[in-house]
């Protein structure tokens, strides 16, 4: 079980520091932490510092940290992904694996066939989901939960340099360029994705025709249909 705990408020020289009230309630009631042990905490920017525990109380839980360091856990690559997210009960894992694997971006699109747009509860409980799925996997940078737009809005999205727009639907004069990624040489500057998975039923035509306006080519997943978190950590998988 893990001895990391999320703490955006860490001081980078070191010092005594507060977890917060979820973290502590972790620590406390899961973990059973007691004063003396020696955790981890990370800020979701970066940063990660050693800690001992000073003292615990019913609810509270209090750490002296070491100065901070920036260990480099992340890829080269950036990924955005923009995802007709499936249903919400399919939701947590998918948002879990996309944080493991390393995508920085995801951006909940509400699609033409999108039966339900995503609540603001959801996205609460998804963007907890990224903080437990950091603090199993190592990560230190918290993958970014975007607030739901439409197709429109998300495939007009200002493009960065060197950018690749991908939209995730079957096309026979498409090549499937996921079976083979151009690999990342060490010295190379940082790539970057910007990726629609749609909805169940797919993208509508006009949608594809849209994408296709703001620089999106096809990108076909082979000769089978996944489901939409299936797509997503594939093309995180292969990308990234």
């Amino acid at each position: 079980m893990t001895r990391r705990y999320y703490c955006p408020n860490l001081p980078l020289k070191g010092g005594k520091v507060a977890l917060l009230d979820t973290e502590a309630q972790h620590a406390i009631r899961v973990m059973r932490a007691n004063a003396g042990d020696g955790i981890t905490l990370f800020d979701g920017q970066g940063n990660e510092a050693d800690a001992t525990i000073d003292a615990v109380t019913r609810r509270e839980c209090f750490c002296s940290a070491n100065p901070s360091t920036r260990p480099n856990r992340e890829s080269t690559t950036s990924l955005h992904l923009g995802i007709a997210l499936p249903k919400p009960d399919r939701c947590r894992e998918l948002i879990e694996r996309l944080t493991e694997i390393g995508v920085r971006t995801v951006t909940p699109v509400v699609a033409a066939r999108t039966q339900r747009e995503p609540s603001a509860a959801l996205l609460e409980k998804l963007r907890r989901t990224v903080i437990e799925a950091c603090k199993q996997s190592g990560r230190n940078r918290l993958m970014t939960i975007q607030a739901p737009v439409t197709t429109a809005t998300f495939v007009a999205e200002p493009a960065v340099p060197s950018e690749t727009r991908w939209i995730a639907h079957p096309n026979d004069e498409c090549e499937d360029v996921l079976r083979s990624p151009p690999a990342s040489r060490p010295d190379e500057e940082t790539k970057s994705y910007l990726v629609a998975v749609g909805p169940e039923g797919g993208w509508t035509d006009d949608e594809v025709a849209l994408a296709s306006q703001h620089g999106f080519q096809c990108l076909p997943l082979g000769n089978r249909i996944y489901r939409i978190e299936t797509a997503a950590v594939v093309i995180a998988a292969r990308l990234l």
